[in-house]
């Protein structure tokens, strides 16, 4: 009996602090608990087969261990209750818990296969972006646009981390989740990556964009999102920093690779996006050479012709 009440008061205490809280408490532990519904239509597709598939699973360890504690207490050794040793198999209960869970199954695996085929589908994207990693950094290419730059962990969080800092982590903005130039999107635009690796075997996962796609050396994956784009209640749409992690394990700094993704509206996006093609494009143009000097001319006054010309 105690048991029994130590049980039903820990399932009030649980449920009484999920109701207690608040919707869209992304720092809270509780909610850290669960697969956050993210920014995009295919996050939120995701979290919601997450959630069909686990009430299903909480339905099926309901009815079994159920009858599992029915059973151990109806037909216990002290209510007079005698094994019965002549039974070997029932034909109706084996046919029963055969069909059962394969119609379980197949419920599952249509609304699943359906999910993993659209995320899967990287037709009609409207940006291309590709996606380097390395020890320990990543770096992003826009194919179409010129556009090309390294991504790695922040200076403050780099030196925080260093043994004998003397540096508080928890004074750094968001330490180890912070890079010195992040990945730079527009919201309401299909963007496809292309994701490999140049050494070794990383993996690009931001768990709001729905996304974790391996980064392998000499093989390119392909993924794709679309944050959510201006609606009538929210006509700038979605904009805000998205941050994840390098998620397999590639060495020793593996855990200082970071990934951050900045998302604009379209207008600052292609407003950033040329002026940083203009500046990238400036910096590669090559210099001009000093005026060749007149046939004849000594050193020393074609040098000072030069100078004087400049």
């Amino acid at each position: 009996m105690t048991i029994r009440k130590t049980l039903v008061r820990f399932a009030l205490t649980a449920a009484a602090a999920a109701l207690a809280l608040p919707a869209g408490a992304e720092e809270s532990g509780w909610a850290q608990l669960n697969l956050p519904k993210g920014v995009t239509d295919i996050s939120r597709k995701i979290y919601g087969l997450h959630m069909e598939i686990f009430w299903v699973c909480v339905a099926i360890g309901v009815v079994v261990f159920g009858v599992m504690i029915w059973s151990l207490i109806a037909f216990r050794k002290s209510k007079g209750a005698i094994a019965d040793t002549t039974m070997v198999h029932n034909t109706q209960v084996e046919v029963v818990w055969t069909i059962v869970p394969v119609i379980i199954l197949i419920a599952m695996a249509v609304p699943a296969a359906r999910t993993l085929i659209e995320i899967e589908d990287t037709t009609k994207t409207g940006l291309t972006i590709k996606v380097t990693g390395f020890q320990w950094g990543w770096e992003y290419e826009y194919l179409d646009d010129g556009v090309m730059y390294f991504s790695h962990l922040d200076r403050a969080s780099d030196a925080a981390r260093e043994l004998g800092s003397g540096i508080d982590p928890t004074t750094v903005p968001h330490y180890l989740l912070n890079v010195d130039r992040p990945l730079v999107v527009p919201n309401g635009v299909k963007v496809r990556l292309l994701i490999t690796g140049a050494d070794v075997i990383h993996s690009w996962w931001v768990k709001d964009l729905g996304i974790k796609k391996d980064a392998i050396p000499g093989f390119v994956n392909e993924a794709w999102f679309k944050v959510d784009g201006p609606t009538k209640d929210n006509p700038d749409g979605w904009t805000g920093m998205l941050r994840g992690n390098c998620a397999e394990l590639c060495g020793r700094d593996h855990g200082f690779m970071p990934i951050v993704v900045d998302v604009r509206s379209r207008a600052d996006f292609d407003a950033w996006l040329k002026s940083t093609a203009a500046e990238q494009k400036q910096a590669a143009a090559p210099t001009a050479p000093p005026p060749a000097a007149a046939p004849g001319t000594p050193p020393a006054t074609a040098a000072t012709n030069t100078a004087a010309s400049g």
